[in-house]
């Protein structure tokens, strides 16, 4: 399945199609919570996804969905107070009736919203335990967890956070949370791979999508350095988005990002009516050399593209380039310029 996706990727071959949903704990902040999925609806959006609500009615919340027909494509279970630095409390010996009690809970509200899944952010470090006593404690949560979503028909994923905004979380790069999914056995068990994270941490985006592709259940995105939309950092998102369409990706991309303008401006890189799928070809503006390129070419062209943070890859090999796009010239000799 693997070879079969990766010659698929090579070709430039795929559907070209992705769904989008709008993370509104992030995103339109502009308005109150309860709000915010009327605004989603009427910005094209077919879906959201939110953290735990838990300062919200969630009657309300719920009744707000049926209102206006989103979709839930993920939530998380509670996090704590995630603006006051909390990440979790999966690892906390003194917090777990709380983690127990929530997690019957959201499963419950997951169910009438139809959430086919939920994120578990496992917690910072604790003082004075070893990580292994705090990673056995996250193992055997985990495993609960996950039971208990599957038999209400529902899924479970993790996800690993940069260390520079998150400096005591667990989990910070690819390899030690598939390590931990590996650990837990459980086939509800999924990756949620945040690329802005990933990208701060360890780079090799579109050699993680295609080695992983199929522990992955949730994929978010946001341009480094700033965590804001794409197409205003180092990340070439037209690359990425089209590799996770060409590797048969069937889930929803989250935008979990802060706007460097309005939350409505910020969405001009993606097109008009975004309730359901979305071809690749069609994502606009926005996107570093992207914008400059005919999208069209993408398959020919992408032998020439580097991340912006890739700067002396690009100069290294550009003598092997025997065509260039005239984008590509003049990105790389503006770089030489610096």
């Amino acid at each position: 399945m693997k070879e079969r996706k990766a010659a698929s990727l090579e070709k430039g071959e795929g559907k070209r199609m992705l769904r989008f949903d709008l993370n509104i704990s992030i995103l339109l902040k502009e308005v109150p919570f309860l709000e915010r999925f009327e605004r989603a609806a009427s910005l094209g959006f077919g879906a959201v996804e939110f953290w735990w609500p838990g300062g919200e009615n969630l009657s309300a919340t719920a009744e707000r969905l049926r209102a206006t027909g989103l979709a839930v494509a993920l939530m998380n279970f509670d996090a704590g107070n995630m603006a006051g630095g909390e990440r979790g409390f999966l690892n906390d010996p003194g917090r777990q009736e709380q983690f127990q009690a929530n997690v019957p809970a959201a499963l419950e509200f997951a169910r009438q919203v139809g959430c086919p899944q939920l994120n578990a952010l496992v917690g910072n470090t604790i003082p004075g335990e070893s990580r292994e006593e705090q990673m056995e404690r996250v193992r055997k949560n985990l495993a609960w967890a996950a039971d208990q979503a599957a038999a209400a028909g529902l899924g479970v994923v993790v996800e690993s956070l940069n260390v520079f905004e998150n400096p005591h979380y667990l989990l910070t790069n690819t390899r030690e949370t598939l390590k931990l999914l590996v650990e837990v056995n459980r086939p509800n068990l999924k990756y949620q791979y945040d690329i802005y994270h990933m990208q701060r941490m360890e780079g090799n985006l579109i050699a993680t999508l295609h080695e992983h592709i199929e522990q992955i259940g949730h994929v978010q995105v946001a341009d480094v350095p700033g965590r804001n939309e794409p197409g205003t950092g180092e990340i070439h998102y037209l690359h990425v988005l089209a590799a996770i369409d060409a590797l048969g990706y069937q889930h929803y991309v989250g935008l979990e990002y802060n706007p460097t303008t309005s939350s409505e401006a910020s969405l001009a890189w993606l097109p008009d009516n975004r309730r359901g799928a979305v071809a690749v070809n069609d994502l606009r503006g926005g996107f570093s050399l992207a914008s400059q390129c005919e999208r069209s070419t993408y398959a020919t062209h992408q032998n020439c593209v580097y991340d912006r943070s890739s700067h002396q890859q690009r100069r290294a090999n550009r003598a092997t380039h025997t065509k260039w796009h005239e984008c590509c010239k003049a990105e790389l000799l503006s770089w030489d310029a610096k």
